[in-house]
């Protein structure tokens, strides 16, 4: 994403998550770790790949190096798919996160997907740099991302579709906890 077409979607993007961010911020799968960048609050960036800006890097999304409840929001922008071990890292997201705290995940359509990254073959770092792995998919469909996120304990809250209606942006919180 480093030619301008995709500098143009990773900015629309960044425009329309940043307003919804609050406190301490995680962004996994951070990319070139534009987010966090253009966040004014506390953030860091964790990917699996060193895209270059990357904060942390980790082995594996499901297993980060933070304390329970450190973070506020926790992000996941155009990376769900690309995590093959989803549901453990959307938990491990689940248990950073402060109670109360929310997540935002943006996603596009499998099929929407497949022609963006056929489109894009050539200028895709994906592809280019780093290559597709087992598991990794070209999306998810909102019943998937709503399945994941409830799998992991978190509520939906609102949804929000964006750049042409190709993606959409959903917001789930972590419940606060009662007190006894």
């Amino acid at each position: 994403m480093r030619d301008r077409v995709g500098r143009f979607v990773i900015a629309w993007r960044t425009r329309v998550v940043v307003p919804h961010i609050r406190g301490r911020l995680l962004d996994i799968g951070c990319g070139l770790n534009e987010l966090v960048g253009a966040y004014t609050g506390d953030g860091t960036g964790v990917d699996v790949y060193q895209w270059g800006g990357v904060n942390v890097v980790v082995d594996n999304t499901a297993d980060l190096p933070f304390e329970d409840g450190e973070f506020d929001t926790v992000t996941v922008v155009a990376a769900l798919n690309h995590i093959p071990n989803r549901a453990e890292a959307l938990a491990e997201a689940y248990r950073v996160l402060k109670p109360g705290g929310r997540i935002i995940v943006t996603m596009i359509t499998a099929p929407v997907g497949k022609v963006w990254h056929y489109a894009r073959k050539y200028s895709d770092a994906d592809q280019v740099e780093r290559g597709m792995k087992p598991g990794e998919l070209h999306g998810l469909s909102r019943s998937e991302v709503h399945r994941l996120l409830k799998q992991a304990g978190f509520q939906i809250s609102s949804e929000q579709r964006f750049m042409l209606g190709f993606n959409l942006m959903t917001i789930a919180t972590k419940p606060a906890e009662h007190p006894e």
